[in-house]
């Protein structure tokens, strides 16, 4: 960085500042940006004498000389001769000095210079441009129509720039041979800056080489809505002209031959298929946490993957009965001790994939036709005494999860399912309740018996009333080894005994 002295003239008397002026090996001079020429303008000490540094020598060949960038003088005349009150016409005289700061921009071989470009910020700044016919004429359509239009002029102005900065840099990118390469060390935001100027300026290698950028960097965290934002834009205005239709493949499909139902259940299968716990739990919590995402983005309305969750399900449910049944069969306990681990780690793997796709289904409120399924599992509940518990338990925890759904409201099954699932599968989860609060840490009693409790109450009075009383002879045996659904007993205590006089005595009156 060299620094060069802008001088600025106020009631005759003048004050030295000092701003950071980007010297480039193409011989041109980076105008700073507003910010940093604000805050040097406020920060600077003023100074007796004007003087100035001298840049270092630039190394490109076409430099003859550094260009000189000084603020352009202004000076006050005495102001009582033209107003009788002279504090008003300071005043006015310094707010306009505090509005406008002048710069000057040299690009090339200053000395050569036979065009300049005026550009007007809208905070102030303005930017005077010493550069050559020849190089606008050559890069950017915008300066040509305008040199064609109104020839011959000596100089075109560009009014509220909403970013003067990077309007210098793009114009001193014409003078650039390779503009790509002058991007490199850009950051994307940046990048995108110099893209929208020079897509206005009509600077076709500079767009393409901006695309070109773009195209092989990576989009991080905010930067990639901004950038599709834009050249969707760039897209649309000039019909694809640019060519940037591979751009956005980085974020759409080009053809529909890869449908997303089909990629989805790509991805379930795979982590479905696993056989590595540590790295199945951790993509099984990706793929909730992204469909959860997907499901809030359509607004929880039914879509394409409801129907692959449900064929994924009945996969899950086809392996978990054909592993039940090899393991209900006499000579199960016969066979080597690799061949029962297999099924009993199989077991325990299908119940697990159901179990998270069941947790994915609820979530998206369309677990209704699990409940079906599950409760029409007859074969499968009648081989599950035949196993031992440490291998079956964790499809009772498939069972606990529904009655929580049902008590929730986040699964809305029939009465006739209602009536299917206890028949088939309480007592089944009643035999597994003692190991599940001993073996399975997530497992929470309290929930469960809530869910289990309200699920009894949404059926007819006498279904609850035989439910119930079977349910009492078995909790004064097992104790904490059996489910407590008190509460759901109290309630249907009071609908039985209580409001039916209740009711009468209301009647009466």
């Amino acid at each position: 960085m060299a620094e060069f002295s802008v001088s600025e003239l106020r009631a005759q008397h003048t004050r030295i500042r000092n701003v950071p002026i980007a010297v480039t090996p193409e011989g041109f001079w980076c105008c700073p940006s507003p910010a940093a020429l604000q805050k040097s303008l406020k920060n600077q000490a003023p100074q007796n004498k004007p003087h100035k540094v001298s840049p270092p020598n630039s190394k490109a060949s076409s430099v003859q000389r550094a260009p000189t960038i000084s603020s352009e003088k202004r000076t006050i005349s005495n102001p009582n001769a033209e107003n009788p009150n002279p504090s008003s016409n300071l005043s006015k005289g310094t707010e306009k000095h505090q509005q406008k700061h002048k710069i000057s921009v040299g690009f090339g071989q200053t000395e050569a210079s036979d065009f300049k470009v005026v550009l007007r910020g809208k905070d102030g700044i303005m930017v005077k441009m010493s550069v050559h016919r020849n190089v606008l004429l050559e890069n950017s359509t915008y300066f040509s129509e305008k040199l064609c239009e109104n020839s011959p002029i000596s100089s075109a102005e560009i009014p509220d720039c909403d970013d003067v900065e990077i309007y210098v840099e793009t114009v001193g990118l014409m003078y650039c041979k390779d503009v790509k390469h002058r991007l490199v060390k850009q950051s994307v935001p940046r990048v995108l800056r110099i893209l929208k100027v020079a897509e206005f300026l009509g600077f076709r290698s500079c767009v393409v080489s901006c695309l070109d950028y773009l195209e092989a960097v990576p989009w991080v965290g905010d930067e990639e809505e901004n950038v599709i934002s834009y050249l969707r834009h760039l897209q649309i205005d000039t019909k694809d002209c640019y060519g940037v239709s591979p751009l956005l493949r980085r974020v759409s499909p080009n053809a529909q031959n890869d449908a997303p139902n089909n990629t989805l259940a790509q991805i379930i299968e795979l982590v479905l298929k696993s056989s590595e716990d540590k790295a199945r739990r951790e993509m099984k919590s990706v793929v909730s946490k992204l469909l959860k995402e997907n499901s809030i983005s359509t607004n929880g309305s039914t879509d394409i993957c409801t129907e692959t969750l449900y064929k994924s399900c009945q996969v899950c449910l086809d392996s978990l009965l054909n592993l039940f049944r090899q393991a209900s069969e006499p000579e199960f306990g016969n066979r080597t001790a690799e061949v029962r681990d297999t099924v009993n780690r199989g077991i325990a793997l299908e119940a697990d994939n159901l179990l998270w796709l069941l947790e994915i289904l609820c979530d998206r409120h369309v677990g209704d036709n699990f409940v079906t399924m599950w409760a029409g599992q007859d074969e499968l509940a009648g081989n599950h005494g035949k196993l031992p518990i440490m291998s079956r338990h964790l499809v009772s925890c498939v069972t606990a999860r529904i009655f929580v759904g049902i008590g929730k409201g986040e699964v809305l099954p029939t009465k006739e399912t209602r009536q299917q699932l206890i028949h088939v599968w309480l007592q089944p989860l009643i035999d597994d309740y003692n190991w599940l609060q001993h073996a399975c840490r997530p497992f929470d009693r309290k929930v469960v018996e809530e869910g289990i409790g309200r699920t009894i109450l949404t059926l007819p009075l006498e279904e609850q009333q035989s439910i119930l009383l079977t349910w009492m002879g078995r909790f004064l045996k097992a104790g904490d080894a059996c489910p407590n659904l008190q509460r759901a007993f109290e309630v249907w205590w009071r609908r039985t005994f209580i409001r039916p006089y209740v009711e009468q005595e209301g009647s009466r009156n």
